[in-house]
This record gives C-alpha cells, structure tokens and sequence, in this order.
C-alpha cells in the first residue's frame, strides 16, 4: 500500500495531484456531460483533467530535479533526501495549473491552487504543515479565486470552494480530518447548486465545476488518509439528488425548480435571461504583465465580453474570456504586456450558449473545421474570426504535434482541414493528422508554408460542399498564392543574394533571400516588384508590430501606381517574428 503522508508536506502534495488526475480521469466524461454554464460546450472535465495534469507535472519536475541534486551528492537537495520543501512543491503545483490552464473551470482551478501555495509557500510559514495550515490554505484559495472572477455567481465551482473552505475552518483534528470536512462541505454545496442558479435547475444537473472540485477534494482526503470518499456519483444519481434539492415534486411528477438566490450574473452567461446567442469566442492566453496593467485589462475585457477570469500573479498571469472580438482581446492583452500560449476557440452554432438545456445532450460535432497555426496575435483573430481554431506560433517555439492534435479535439469536429502555414511545421502537422485519424476524425493537411497561403485558402473555405471538394479547392487557392517575407538578419550570413550581415534587411521569396537592403520599404518594394513581375491580381500584406508605421501606405500605394489591375489588403500580425508577411496571388 502506498506511504499515506501524516503531514501536509512535499511528499502529500504530490500524492495529492495524482490521485486528482485519476479521480478526474475517471470523471472526465460525467463531468463534460453536465456541463451546462457558463456554456453549454461539453468541455469542464476534460479542462480540469489538462489543468491538473500540467500541475502533476510540474510537482514531479520538481521531484525529479531534486533526486538528480540528491543522486550527484553535491548536498544541495533542500530536504537532504532528494525530496523538495513543501513550499517547492506548492509553487511548482500552482505554476504548473497556472500555465497549463484550460477553459474557464480550469482557470479558476488554478487560482485555487495558488490561493492555496500563497498560505503553505509564504515566508516564515513552514510550520504550517498541519492541520491548521491547511485549514487557512483552502480558506485563502476560496478568497483568491472569488476575487479572480469580474462577476462571482451563486451556485457555480465558487459556491462550492468557499463552502468547503467553511466547513474545513470548523473542523478540529488533523490534515485527514480538515480534508473530510472540506470535501463534506462542498459536496452538500454541489448538490444544491441547482438552487442558486436555475440553467441547472432546468437541465437537472448540478454545476460541472463545482462536482470538478469535489473529485479533486475526494482525492485530497485520500491522500491524508488512505481511504477514498464516496468520491463520485454516477450520472443517475446527480440526476436524483438534483432532482431533490431542487424542489418539492407536484401531482403529475415533475420536479418545480426552488427560489434562485438573487445576484449579479455573468454578461452573456447562460441563465435566466433570453438567450441571445452569447459572444462567439472563448480566448485564453498566458501574460505577463505588471499588476498595474492587468488592472486596466480587467476593465478593458470586462467591457469586451464575459466569463472574465483572470489569474495568476508576480507578473505571469492566465486570462480567460468569452467575446465575440477575438482580436480586440488579443490586442488588449498586447496592450497591458506579453501575450503568448494564445488558444482562440470558436463556439460552434447549437453547442454553446445554449439557454434553458432540457437534457444532457452530447455536444454535437460540427461537420468540418478549419485549424490553423499562425505566427501572431493578430492573425490568430483574423483566422478566428474566419471561424477557424487557431495555434499561435511564438517566434522561436515552433508548436508541438501534440499541440496541434489538442487543436483539433477543441474543433470538434468530423473532418478537419489543417492549415501548418510553415514549411518546417510539415512533419509536424502530418503527425499531428495522423494521431487525430486514429481517434475518428477525418484530416486533411493542406501543405501551406506561409500565413498568407493560408489566408488564400481559407478565403474559399466553404463547408457546405463535399470535403474532397473544399480542400481541392483551399489547395489550389494557397498553392497559388505565392508567398514572401522581410526580415531583418540577426548574424552573417552566406544567401542566394550574397553576403547579408547582421542588421541587414532581408526579402524572402518562397523561403529565399532574394533581396538584401538597408531600408524597411525599399526592400519591401523590391520584392513586391519581383513577385508582380510575374503577375498577380491580389497583394496581402500582413505587417508586424515591429515595422515602421507607414510601411503599409507606401506599398499600398506603389502597387495602386505601379500596378493598376492589383488590388491590395493589409491586415495586422502583431509580434509575428518577420517585420512583413506578402502573399501575391
């Protein structure tokens, strides 16, 4: 049998998160199937499984680290053992949530978890690693989550966190005994949920986060003391319990909904409001930023949509949002600092925001789907907006193929179209397609080598005819589509063009250097004209935040003098690695 640990230390910690992952793992689809509110997208379970499995992660990163220090015997494993102090091990737990932060369960998730390192990593507080510690660690996590939602409503995963934090502040004994009554708590919160919000009430259903929270509470008594709680209910049983509490059964024996509490609910949420269709778009990046901006992008996308959730803190924060302005929220996050990891879901028609859910329904897939990776935060909202699902390309971290498989899950949809938009992303995008064959979806991979390629194609993307069909012709609208770049050259360099040095601005033609200059524009000009030379009708320019302001009127108007029957289009990239992106078609 397992070492139970006897005191909230590294080693429970640990513990902790791998019996949460399992328990949550098991729960997965339950979780997913009752998942009604904010939207009804059928994901919580699954996006508090990733969050906690990028928190388990990071724990046993820590571990693994500390055991290698231990292994060379150079005396600098903190515990003398090879295993990492408590306050190691909590940091590592909230930084792994944070980054790893799925959907709006797993974003408040995560600030639990660092509502709870707050208490156990704090300086002078290793002591703190009994019961009492633990009782004002699920009390500061309760707090810190509440306060990292713009609007808290009754009856949701916040609901259930502060009652398990109450009942955990009255309960006198050890860590086991504080977790009991911690994961009691919250499980008589969940079941009267419905209560306070009536989408549940309607839908018969408890809230999809809050029976999250109890699974991941379940395991936490687990790991204090080696017994599992009756941790889940069958799907059934949510059914009958919600029908309990929810109110008192008439004649002909239907359930009447109790009194739902009052309070400020969410913009756009799903509740009891007409249902107006609700904000097209779920946006989630990391960020850093200085509190002092976060603040103003708080306000800003607060303005911009709902299900406003931002944690995190010490300048590394996770946003979540609902809008129907993807770009507008990139761009806000642009504004307060660093945006990267950015994930842009498009909500499809009848599987979100769907009021008043009579059933528990499976979301439905969508026919077909486009994803696409790009190499800006502009991009990504002008793909998004296209209705594709997009992965940002961070300049220097290409993404990963697993990456790219989690895309298509999130399109969820029976044929996908895959956009790679960089000829080196080839191997990747294939092996990504060919893991999401293996699960039932339908891939086609376009071999487009540049973003402008990609815009071409989704330009003629039409879902409604035959598949074969559409990527025959979003082939043939990126193939031809010929494509180019200006960038400036970081070293010396031998080329096609000659010798390029350092600060040297380059023009890529079809990956090439063709043109070496000193000037933005000038070069810029040069490629256009070499790629006009041998026609086009069309001219995109995708310009980065890192060229010159009035780079776009002055090739807008060279082509407009130069070339009377192209037209242009100029759309903005943000910090996408090349000062300009051109595609000629």
């Amino acid at each position: 049998m397992p070492q139970v640990p006897q005191t909230l230390d590294a080693l429970a910690v640990r513990t902790w998160c791998g019996l949460a992952l399992e328990a949550l793992g098991r729960a997965r689809e339950e979780i997913d199937a009752i998942n009604v509110y904010p939207v009804a997208d059928g994901d919580t379970g699954t996006n508090l499984y990733l969050t906690v499995e990028s928190a388990t992660a990071a724990v046993e990163a820590v571990f693994a680290g500390h055991e290698t220090v231990a292994a060379a015997g150079d005396g600098r494993a903190s515990a003398g053992d090879g295993r990492p102090t408590l306050a190691d091990a909590v940091r590592a737990m909230a930084h792994g949530a944070l980054i790893g932060a799925r959907g709006n369960s797993g974003t408040i998730l995560a600030q639990l978890l660092r509502g709870m390192a707050l208490v156990l990593a704090a300086d002078g507080e290793s002591g703190r690693t009994g019961a009492e510690g633990l009782r004002l660690a699920l009390r500061q996590a309760a707090d810190s989550a509440r306060d990292a939602v713009a609007h808290p409503v009754e009856g949701t995963v916040l609901t259930v966190a502060a009652a398990a934090a109450e009942a955990a502040g009255g309960a006198e004994g050890d860590c086991g005994t504080v977790a009991r009554a911690a994961y009691e708590g919250a499980r008589a919160a969940l079941v009267a949920t419905p209560r306070q919000l009536a989408v549940l009430a309607r839908a018969g259903v408890v809230d999809a986060g809050g029976r999250g929270l109890v699974a991941v509470l379940a395991a936490l008594v687990e790991t204090f003391t080696g017994e599992s709680p009756r941790a889940g209910w069958a799907l059934g049983e949510v059914h009958t319990r919600v029908a309990v509490a929810a109110g008192p059964v008439t004649a002909a024996g239907h359930t009447e909904p109790g009194p739902v509490e009052p309070g400020h609910a969410e913009p756009g949420c799903v509740d009891d409001r007409p249902d107006d269709g609700g904000p097209a778009f779920e946006v989630i990046y990391l960020l850093e930023a200085q509190d002092a901006a976060v603040t103003r992008l708080r306000d800003r996308l607060d303005r911009l949509g709902d299900s406003l959730v931002v944690v995190g803190g010490d300048g590394l924060w996770n946003v979540h949002v609902h809008v129907d302005d993807a770009g507008a929220a990139v761009e806000a996050g642009v504004e307060a600092g660093r945006p990267h990891r950015i994930r842009i879901t498009h909500f499809g028609l009848g599987d979100a925001h769907t009021a008043g859910a009579a059933g528990l329904p499976p979301r439905e897939r969508a026919q077909r789907a486009v994803v696409a990776v790009v190499p800006g935060e502009g991009l990504a909202g002008l793909y998004a907006e296209a209705g594709a699902t997009t992965v940002l390309a961070r300049p220097g971290e290409p993404p990963a193929s697993g990456e790219l498989v989690d895309a298509v899950r999130r399109a969820h949809a029976r044929e996908v179209v895959l956009l790679p938009n960089d000829a080196d992303l080839r191997h990747t995008a294939a092996a990504a397609a060919e893991q999401a064959r293996t699960e039932g979806v339908r891939v086609a991979l376009i071999p487009t080598r540049s973003a402008v390629q990609g815009i071409a194609a989704l330009a003629v993307h039409e879902p409604g005819r035959r598949f074969d069909e559409d990527v025959v012709a979003m082939t043939s609208a990126a193939g031809a589509t010929r494509y180019a770049e200006v960038a400036v050259a970081e070293r010396q360099s031998w080329t096609m063009a000659g010798i390029c040095q350092a600060g040297d601005v380059l023009g890529l033609i079809e990956g090439d250097v063709a043109v070496i200059g000193a000037d933005i524009a000038a070069t810029a000009e040069a490629v256009i004209d070499r790629m006009l030379a041998a026609g086009g009708e069309m001219v995109t320019l995708v310009v980065g935040d890192e060229a010159p302001g009035a780079i776009a009127a002055r090739l807008e108007s060279r082509v407009r003098e130069g070339y009377l029957a192209v037209d242009t289009v100029v759309y903005r990239g943000g910090r996408q690695g090349a000062l300009l992106l051109i595609g000629v078609e």
